[in-house]
């Protein structure tokens, strides 16, 4: 593998500042000062970081419930998200969304939704758009296993593979659904094998490894862009955080439902710590150049957190029941 400082100093700056702004949302969601739901993506970085390093700033994303760091690695702005969570005006969605509603046009993040499977379709609508204007856009459409067993996604596949869309099927298989283990789930942990039924290009690889992200994502881009697509990736990951807030449970206490041996089994694949260890067994950064890199983008989150705090409410009270922290079941 022969990829360019840049490219690797972009990915792992990408990662740590989807972790430090994932980690900087924990203490105001404990003290209330954040009403709405918020999914963390803590551990999952790579997977973001990985596949929109392969993207084109054309090229287009749809997010779920969980798409802080999809909708940060395309390029979204921090402090907008920041404002966002809070319920803010300055929020990317004026404040009315909160966190499972994230949209950043600008740089192709078309929507993220609570609602699980519920930007699948439109990822596919946004590939037979490219396919009709002979555009050479690449469509990613993120989603987590519990999506799998929603019917709107065999549909998308069938339709996608039919017409031969430019769209790529990213799967972030966390192994839990909402705190259901995907054991008890489906009868067999083999999801990418979905993608075959319907002659799709389908893979399997290590979420938690950005090289082997990123290196899958440009063969998925490649594909696309040939005219041979869909793809189909499932990306075996894990997320530190609890389902939603920062525990499972009880918010705040180490409740979590999930076997602590296994808890610490992924940490051991924390994606930045290992992407660290790489950059500096390899010399191609110091530990003196990580140090300023961290202290630039904790002063760049916390400059976004007191934007938030001093930011305005929408006006009439204007919120949706998300951003006010009303939520359905998922």
């Amino acid at each position: 593998m022969n990829l360019k400082k840049s490219l690797l100093l972009k990915m792992y700056k990408t990662m740590l500042r989807i972790r430090i702004c994932e980690e900087s949302l924990v203490e105001p969601i404990l003290k209330g000062e954040i009403r709405c739901p918020v999914h963390l993506c803590s551990g999952q970085e790579a997977v973001a970081a990985g596949v929109c390093a392969g993207l084109k700033n054309q090229d287009y994303v749809f997010g779920s419930h969980r798409s802080h760091g999809h909708y940060l690695a395309k390029g979204g702005n921090l402090t907008e998200l920041i404002a966002e969570v809070y319920g803010k005006e300055t929020g990317c969605s004026k404040g009315r969304g909160g966190s499972m509603h994230l949209i950043a046009q600008e740089v192709g993040f078309l929507g993220a939704v609570p609602i699980v499977a519920g930007t699948i379709s439109l990822a596919v609508g946004c590939a037979m758009a490219s396919k009709l204007k002979k555009e050479k856009n690449v469509t990613v459409s993120f989603f987590g296993d519990g999506a799998v067993g929603e019917g709107v996604l065999s549909e998308a596949l069938n339709f996608a593979a039919l017409k031969k869309l430019p769209v790529i099927f990213a799967c972030e298989n966390n192994l839990y659904s909402t705190h259901l283990p995907i054991r008890e789930c489906r009868p067999k942990n083999n999801i990418f094998e979905i993608g075959h039924f319907y002659d799709i290009v389908s893979f399997r690889v290590d979420g938690n490894d950005v090289l082997e992200v990123y290196e899958t994502a440009k063969k998925a881009v490649n594909i696309c862009r040939r005219g041979n697509g869909p793809v189909f990736i499932e990306f075996m990951t894990y997320r530190l955080r609890g389902h939603v807030g920062a525990d499972d449970n009880v918010q705040g206490l180490h409740t979590d439902i999930r076997p602590m041996k296994e808890i610490e089994k992924w940490r051991k694949k924390d994606p930045i710590i290992n992407f660290e260890k790489f950059l500096l067994e390899n010399e191609i950064l110091n530990k003196e150049i990580l140090v300023n890199i961290k202290e630039e983008i904790e002063k760049e989150v916390t400059e976004a957190h007191i934007v938030a705090k001093e930011s305005p409410y929408p006006e009439n009270g204007n919120h949706s029941a998300y951003a006010l922290g009303v939520s359905e079941g998922e």
